[in-house]
């Protein structure tokens, strides 16, 4: 036995120094291939599975405070916040904000690309760098970083831009290749600032309702919950650069501007994610209506039962999620997977037919809304840095579901015989999405 020990080793001795350079860098790739995959499936931030029950509503006062117990439980007061809609109502307002700049610009964006509508806003910028104003961007390594032509970035350089990727696309650092900024931010002056779904390319131009003109709502934000949105941009901007924006260029005394109480709920790197606990909070304390517009529908076992048990209190539950004209495939088919436990739980099911739906809004009982830039899936809530806004107020939310029964006119329903009918081609993509649906 011992013979055979010593030999064994000395085959594999001989085997090992035989070995070329090209096998070695294969071995290596192998390697890192595995780390690589590794990174991508375990590093995000904790989801914490939180299921609270029906024990108040959400004109309640103890609500507020219990929606944002892992956030900033105190709302701020004085806001004025104006929803616009698709690329003809969004692009404009902040185009004019920017040309309206006096000191600073502060953008970023998951997705900017050369374009049509890139150019616009590549042009703006430049022109208020030359003007003197200081213009900071921050774009995703991924969402831009591969659609941005690098003679645009050398342009908006030249003419005096700071620009920044966020989490380069090159980068060997595994607790980045998966990591994005899914934000959208725009504050001018400390002043004004918008946020929303709304990327920079010419997929979202027009009115929403053509096939090519995706449907949108951004909104703009003024008061002192812009402050709010400042920080969060230097969120990015620290971790960048390792400026710190201070001053009252950044910072203005922020006078009221509305009467809005609301919330800025943004995600940060290993963090507990905020925003499904806020979700689920105000999910458990609906009496009424729970209406959700969301482009990419991924829901947790957890979701699922929390708006299951809406329907059981009475509460009128209603999705309204991209139909056939949708750009991510495969999102919807893990998403589908969803759909039978939903629809024998009573949740209601629309899918938007005239363009891509992007929006992402919730409203509970016309009172408190969710929007900005998170989808109802896993990727929003462990993995992308995110931003959105709660909104206290009885009028806006009122305003919130008159949109959301606007876009459901232009929608069908999707019945649970429509989920048994579904053919095996999509059955196939099903079981083929779900196990990945973490990360689409």
């Amino acid at each position: 036995m011992e013979i055979i020990t010593k030999n064994s080793r000395a085959l594999l001795k001989r085997r090992i120094g035989r070995l070329s350079v090209r096998g070695w860098l294969e071995i290596l790739a192998l390697v890192t291939g595995v780390a690589c995959i590794a990174a991508i499936l375990f590093i995000r931030r904790d989801l914490i599975e939180y299921h609270p029950s029906h024990t108040f509503s959400v004109r309640d006062p103890e609500f507020f405070g219990s929606a944002h117990a892992s956030a900033d439980p105190i709302p701020v007061k004085g806001n004025r916040i104006t929803l616009l809609h698709n690329g003809n109502g969004i692009f404009p307002e902040l185009l004019s904000a920017i040309q309206g700049a006096q000191k600073t610009i502060n953008f970023e964006a998951f997705i900017f690309h050369s374009g049509e509508v890139g150019n616009q806003f590549i042009q703006a910028f430049i022109d208020k760098a030359k003007a003197g104003v200081e213009v900071r961007i921050i774009v995703d390594g991924v969402g831009s970083g591969w659609s941005l032509n690098n003679s645009d970035v050398d342009r908006l350089k030249q003419a005096g831009c700071q620009f920044y990727y966020y989490h380069p696309a090159r980068s060997i650092r595994l607790d980045r290749i998966n990591r994005r900024t899914h934000r959208r931010l725009l504050i001018v002056d400390g002043n004004i600032g918008f946020t929303g779904g709304v990327g920079f390319g010419d997929d979202w131009r027009g009115d929403g309702n053509k096939t090519h003109e995706w449907r949108e709502v951004h909104v703009k934000v003024e008061g002192p919950l812009v402050a709010k949105l400042q920080s969060t941009f230097q969120q990015h901007w620290l971790g960048v650069t390792d400026e710190i924006l201070v001053g009252p260029h950044h910072y203005p005394m922020l006078k009221p501007a509305g009467n809005l109480k609301a919330q800025v709920v943004a995600s940060t790197e290993f963090s507990v994610a905020p925003l499904p606990l806020v979700q689920a909070v105000s999910i458990a304390a609906a009496e009424k209506t729970i209406y959700i517009t969301n482009p990419y529908c991924t829901p947790t076992d957890d979701q699922i039962q929390l708006l299951n048990e809406a329907v059981k209190r009475g509460v009128d539950v209603r999705l309204l999620l991209p139909g056939v004209k949708n750009d991510q495939p495969a999102t919807k088919a893990a998403g589908r997977t969803a759909y039978g436990k939903l629809l024998q739980g009573g949740v209601k099911i629309f899918e938007f037919k005239p363009t891509m739906i992007h929006s992402k809004t919730m409203v509970v009982d016309g009172m408190f809304s969710i929007l900005g830039t998170s989808n109802l899936d896993s990727r929003s809530s462990q993995i992308n840095e995110e931003v959105d806004l709660t909104v206290y107020d009885e009028s806006f939310g009122k305003e919130m579901e008159q949109v959301f029964l606007k876009d459901l006119e232009q929608a069908g329903p999707y019945t649970y015989d429509d989920f048994k009918k579904r053919s095996l081609w999509d059955r196939f993509t099903e079981w083929l999405t779900w196990p990945l649906s973490s990360q689409l």
